[in-house]
């Protein structure tokens, strides 16, 4: 794929003490006795209304039921589907008006995890509740690198609930530059989004999100990849292109190929790495994602190749017929550059500590109405994120920050991992590590950051910042109080609040702390 000597990384670079299948709830892979099935391919979902400068889209939060398994059907939430969502593409420089549309029994939220816009009502956190029955047309610009993003719903505290019924789906942005280069881009032929999440199934096929609920991530035994059990993907062209992001909840997935086979990973979060990083393991951790190219021209048709996450496959790829491709992947894939921070610039200081119930970032769990910390518009500062985890017994906290991507300055010190020089939104932070990242927003308004351990963020393990201007610094926004959304959420499910079931709302009482 490129003339140049690389090395081939075997290795998955996180510390494998931290790993999860060392903690005590960890629910360990297993193939689901039920028939191989193809791959799931989310459809592209159809602008309403389209010019040359401005797009209208409308995006349908709706309950449904999916065949995934034999027998009954399971009951789900999707976008514009029954399950996850049909994909969104943008392209950089156009204007965007989405109608956000709920039809769910239930207020939710829509947040652009990976866009750059702003917040807190764009950007769709935990501050934006869109009602049933009552659409909100939302505007923004599209002004960021070709990358692959996502949708996913985020109405703290129950993310987790929303995300494990199924509000999830890939948000592909393009640009002119990843359109000039030699990739496969033929959506659903050579360019295959991999949703990879976990499910546990109980009776007549359905989720049980409260039974299954673990304060350190909700996890299931069977593999769930683009909403679909034991899938196969048919290989028609040689050289293929996998977009993989970590939706789930809690696991991480370390991935490896039959025979070893090559992955060239080309981008991470934020879009294309600077260059291609060549590897026979690929470890992502909640919300991460990771592009990377196959080249299958040493095998034949009727040949089958196999993706694992750990011993467990998860994948089969069935080769078929294919052309010869002889494109060579450029050395250089982009030009990686962010600004400098300032000498004497505020250093942000975020400690990620705890599990189970007792996780807080700062000493402290997230409070709806609190700024926690503060950044002036277009400056740029380092953050340094420090997970005080005991190395042998703690435990990856995958860190999110909305509002923009930043850069990983260093681990500990040391240089980031080769797949990390690019744009990153969510970074994994070893037990006793400090990861300093600059970060600088074009956008001002509330944000969040957090654990994306979601069952983590919705007990407390989150913390929100105000992105300010000199002409307004103190600018009020319209914050949800966590009274107004627990009395809509009572009103909705037809009871009184302290009737509410909300599993990660014992993590603030056990530690006598709430949201307010």
């Amino acid at each position: 794929m490129s003339t140049k000597s690389t090395p081939i990384y075997d290795k998955y670079f996180f510390n494998e003490s931290a790993y999860d299948y060392h903690d005590g709830g960890y629910v360990p892979l297993e193939v689901y006795d039920s028939p191989a099935v193809p791959l799931n391919i989310p459809a592209l979902l159809k602008p309403d209304r389209e010019t040359d400068t401005d797009v209208w889209m409308t995006v349908h939060a709706q309950p449904g039921e999916t065949q995934i398994l034999p027998g009954e059907k399971t009951k789900t939430w999707g976008y514009n589907q029954s399950l996850l969502g049909q994909t969104v593409v943008f392209r950089s420089g156009k204007t965007y008006h989405v109608t956000l549309k709920n039809s769910l029994p239930e207020l939710t939220t829509f947040h652009w995890h990976g866009l750059d816009v702003p917040g807190p009502f764009i950007d769709g956190g935990c501050h934006a509740p869109i009602y049933p029955g009552q659409p909100k047309e939302i505007t923004f610009k599209v002004d960021q690198p070709a990358a692959t993003t996502w949708l996913h719903a985020h109405p703290c505290p129950l993310t987790g609930w929303d995300v494990w019924h199924g509000l999830a789906a890939m948000v592909y942005i393009k640009d002119a530059h990843e359109d000039s280069l030699p990739l496969p881009r033929n959506y659903g032929v050579d360019d295959i989004p991999v949703v990879l999440q976990d499910r546990r199934f109980h009776e007549d096929n359905q989720w049980d999100y409260d039974a299954d609920y673990d304060p350190d991530g909700t996890a299931g035994p069977t593999a769930l990849i683009n909403g679909t059990v034991n899938p196969v993907f048919d290989v028609t062209t040689q050289k293929l292109r996998l977009r993989f992001l970590d939706g789930a909840n809690r696991r991480e997935w370390r991935l490896h190929l039959s025979d070893d086979l090559v992955m060239t990973q080309i981008a991470s979060d934020g879009g294309l790495l600077p260059e291609p990083v060549k590897l026979t393991k690929l470890m992502i951790t909640c919300a991460e994602r990771a592009e990377v190219l196959l080249d299958f021209k040493d095998y034949k048709a009727g040949d089958q190749v196999i993706l694992y996450s750990d011993d467990t496959p998860i994948l089969t790829f069935n080769i078929k017929d294919f052309a010869p491709d002889n494109t060579v992947l450029p050395d250089q894939l982009a030009e990686i550059t962010y600004p400098d921070v300032e000498p004497n610039a505020n250093i942000h200081q975020v400690v990620l500590a705890g599990t189970d119930e007792e996780i807080t970032i700062n000493g402290r769990k997230f409070g709806m109405m609190r700024i926690d910390d503060r950044q002036q518009l277009g400056v740029t500062e380092y953050w340094d994120i420090t997970n005080t985890n005991d190395c042998c017994g703690g435990m990856l906290h995958p860190y999110h920050m909305h509002g923009g991507s930043f850069q990983i300055v260093s681990r500990n010190g040391q240089a980031p991992y080769p797949n990390e020089m690019g744009y990153k939104d969510t970074v994994s932070v070893n037990p006793g590590e400090t990861v300093r990242i600059k970060m600088r927003f074009n956008y001002a308004g509330v944000f969040m950051y957090h654990c994306h351990i979601i069952e983590h963020e919705d007990g407390g393990m989150m913390a929100q910042m105000q992105v300010w201007t000199p002409d307004d610094p103190h600018k009020k926004y319209d914050l949800m109080e966590m009274d107004t959304l627990m009395n809509a959420l009572a009103e909705e499910r037809g009871c009184k609040v302290d009737e509410l079931v909300i599993k990660s709302l014992d993590s603030y009482k056990k530690m006598g702390m709430d949201m307010c």
